[in-house]
């Protein structure tokens, strides 16, 4: 009777979360042949969020902000998607770790 409680109070949880999750706000980066698309992402402060990261270049890129602790290589074609804990306000600065030059960008939360 309690591993069936266990169970059935799991199984809430689950769904609770992707129902979170589903509500996320999520916004789009295109990373393609060492540019950014677009190089500023206007994301609400104080709410989580997804950034959902596509590489339609033909090489290897790299999503990387010190500033925010987060990192993800993308082969060609992968998409990949990142949660964000809610930001104060401000300018995040990010960028392809493989094309530092030509691709800085920065998530500004409002």
């Amino acid at each position: 009777m309690k591993h069936a409680l266990h169970s059935v109070a799991f199984a809430l949880l689950l769904n609770a979360s992707a129902a979170w999750a589903d509500d996320m706000p999520t916004f789009l980066l295109v990373m393609k042949d060492g540019r950014l698309f677009p190089e500023t992402i206007e994301v609400p402060a104080q709410t989580r969020f997804r950034l959902e990261i596509r590489n339609e270049g033909p090489g290897a890129t790299e999503f990387e902000s010190l500033e925010l602790r987060k990192e993800t290589v993308l082969a060609p074609g992968v998409t990949r998607k990142l949660v964000f804990h809610p930001m104060k306000p401000g300018s995040y600065k990010f960028f392809d770790e493989f094309h530092p030059e030509t691709a800085q960008g920065r998530i500004v939360a409002k």
